[in-house]
C-alpha cells in the first residue's frame, strides 16, 4: 500500500509546493482534489499545468489519484453542487462534463483512479428516479473512462444517495441489470465513514470488498459524527485496519483526508505520517 496525502488538506498551498511537501515528509503518493488553483479542469492554462505536475510527480517519485470532491468549484454558492443526482438535467450535464475532464487529467498524469460520489438528493424524487439520474450519468462517465483506460473509484459518502456499502452494492446491481460493464467502476472506501456509520468491523469490510477496492481514504472519526479528525482524536483502532489492507495485498493509495486541517497543513501532514508509517511497517513485516 502507498501512503498518500490529499491536497484538500493543503488548500492554502500551491499544488507544486504541496507535492514537494508531501514528498519531503515521506509519503509515496498524493491525492489531488481538482479545485481552484489545484489543476482546475476549466483553467485555460491546464495543459501547461498538467505538464508541470507530471514532471513534479516524476521528480519526487510520487504516485497520484484524482479526487473530485471540491466544495465550490462548479457552484460558488452551493457546496458540492451540481451532482449526478441533481434535479436539473443541465446541472447533471455540468457534473458529467467535470468528471470526464477529471478522467482526461488522470490519463495525462497516469493516476491510479478518479474517485467520485453520487451527491445529495435535494428534491423529493423517489428512489427509482434518483437511481435513473445517477445511472444515466455514470454510464456516460464510464464510457469516457473506458475510452481513456482510466479506473473510476466510487465512494459511498454519508448523507448522499449512495451513502454506504450496501447502497454501493445496490448500485452495482442496478448497473449490471442494465447490462452496463461495472468492471471499471471500482470502490473508494473511507475508513472514517465506515466507523461513523457503523459498518463494522472495518477489517471485515476491507476483506469482503478487497477485490473491488481501488482507493482508500483514512482519518479518525467518532461514531455517528461525520467529522474528519486527526489520528488519536477519534475512536478508530487502526492496527487491524492496516493489517487487513496488508492481508488482501492492497497496492493502491491510502490517502489521508484531513480537509479541515489546511490551516495547519504541514504539521497535520507530518503528524498523520508519523502515526501511520509505523503501522504500515508492522503490517508489512
Amino acid at each position: 500500500m502507498l501512503l498518500g496525502y490529499n491536497t484538500n488538506g493543503l488548500a492554502h498551498h500551491e499544488l507544486l509546493d504541496a507535492i514537494a511537501l508531501v514528498a519531503e515528509i515521506g509519503y509515496s503518493g498524493v491525492a489531488i482534489t481538482l479545485d481552484h488553483g489545484m489543476l482546475n479542469p476549466f483553467d485555460a492554462s491546464l495543459d501547461a499545468k498538467c505538464e508541470q505536475v507530471a514532471t513534479a510527480l516524476s521528480d519526487h517519485k510520487l504516485r497520484c489519484v484524482i479526487e473530485t470532491g471540491a466544495r465550490f468549484l462548479l457552484d460558488p454558492r452551493t457546496k458540492h453542487e451540481p451532482t449526478l443526482v441533481t434535479a436539473d438535467p443541465a446541472g447533471r450535464a455540468q457534473r458529467i462534463d467535470f468528471l470526464c475532464r477529471a478522467v482526461d487529467i488522470a490519463r495525462r498524469l497516469n493516476a491510479g483512479c478518479v474517485s467520485l460520489w453520487s451527491g445529495i438528493l435535494h428534491d423529493h424524487a423517489d428512489k427509482r428516479e434518483a437511481f435513473t439520474r445517477l445511472v444515466g450519468g455514470l454510464k456516460e462517465v464510464l464510457h469516457h473512462a473506458d475510452r481513456k483506460d482510466v479506473t473510476l473509484a466510487f465512494e459511498p459518502e454519508p448523507g448522499m444517495l449512495i451513502d454506504n456499502l450496501s447502497r454501493y452494492d445496490e448500485l452495482l446491481s442496478e448497473l449490471s441489470g442494465q447490462r452496463v460493464d461495472t468492471s471499471r467502476l471500482r470502490l473508494t472506501i473511507d475508513i472514517g465513514h465506515l466507523h461513523c456509520q457503523g459498518e463494522l468491523p472495518i477489517a471485515e469490510q476491507i476483506c469482503r470488498w478487497g477485490p473491488r477496492l481501488a482507493n482508500v481514504h483514512i482519518e479518525d472519526m467518532r461514531a455517528s459524527v461525520h467529522e474528519h479528525l486527526m489520528f488519536g482524536e477519534g475512536e478508530i483502532d487502526f492496527q487491524p485496519v492496516i493489517a487487513a489492507l496488508a492481508k488482501i495485498g492492497y497496492a493502491g493509495m491510502v490517502g489521508v483526508e484531513l480537509s479541515r486541517h489546511s490551516h495547519e497543513g504541514p504539521e497535520a501532514a507530518r503528524r498523520a505520517y508519523n502515526f501511520l508509517r509505523p503501522l504500515c511497517e508492522a503490517a508489512d513485516a
